[in-house]
C-alpha cells in the first residue's frame, strides 16, 4: 500500500513506516490516499510488542498506546500500517478501505469479531466481541495470505452482547 498524505502541511513519517522517535504528536489524525484502496484516515500511535502489518489494535487517549485486539476488549480500534512494535511510533488506519489480519475462512461482506488470536479478526460470531463499524470487503487471502480487505469507519469494541 502506498498511501500519500493529502494534508496541506508536510507529514514527516510515511504511513507505512515505523520510527523509534516520535515524529508528530501522538493522537494526530491525517488523511491519505492510496491508488488502489482510495482515501483513508490514520492516527499516530505508540506501538506494542508483536504488532505486524495489518494487526488490529485497540488504543486509548491516556497515552495513545495500543494493545493487540483480543476478546472482551473495549475501546477504539485501528489497523497497523507497519510492524510498529513496543517503544516505536507509527500510523494506524481508522477509516476507509483497510487491509488487516484475518483468520482462515473469513468471508467477504462478513461482520468482524475479535478472536483468541491477538491482533487478528474472524467472522465467527462471538457475543460481545463484534468490532462495530467494520465489515469484510474480501475473503481472507486478498490481497495475500492471512490478510483481507475491510471497510472501516472509526471502529470500536464495547464488549456489549447486542450487535
Amino acid at each position: 500500500m502506498a498511501y500519500a498524505s493529502v494534508e496541506a502541511y508536510p507529514v514527516p513519517q510515511a504511513i507505512d513506516t515505523t520510527s523509534s522517535t516520535k515524529q508528530v504528536p501522538l493522537g494526530t489524525i491525517i488523511r491519505a490516499v492510496d491508488p488502489t484502496y482510495g482515501a483513508g484516515e490514520f492516527i499516530y500511535l505508540l506501538g506494542v510488542a508483536s504488532t505486524a502489518v495489518g494487526s488490529w489494535v485497540t488504543y486509548n487517549a491516556d497515552n495513545w498506546g495500543t494493545d493487540l485486539l483480543a476478546a472482551n476488549a473495549i475501546g477504539p480500534v485501528a489497523v497497523a500500517m507497519s510492524a510498529n512494535v513496543a517503544s516505536q511510533y507509527g500510523w494506524y488506519q481508522i477509516s476507509g478501505k483497510a487491509v488487516g489480519l484475518a483468520l482462515t475462512g473469513f468471508l467477504d461482506n462478513a461482520n468482524v469479531y475479535a478472536t483468541s488470536t491477538a491482533g487478528s479478526v474472524d467472522d465467527a460470531v462471538v457475543a460481545g466481541d463484534r468490532v462495530k463499524l467494520a465489515k469484510g470487503a474480501s475473503a481472507v487471502g486478498t490481497p495475500s495470505a492471512g490478510l483481507a480487505e475491510f471497510e472501516i469507519h472509526r471502529p470500536f469494541m464495547d464488549d456489549a452482547v447486542a450487535a
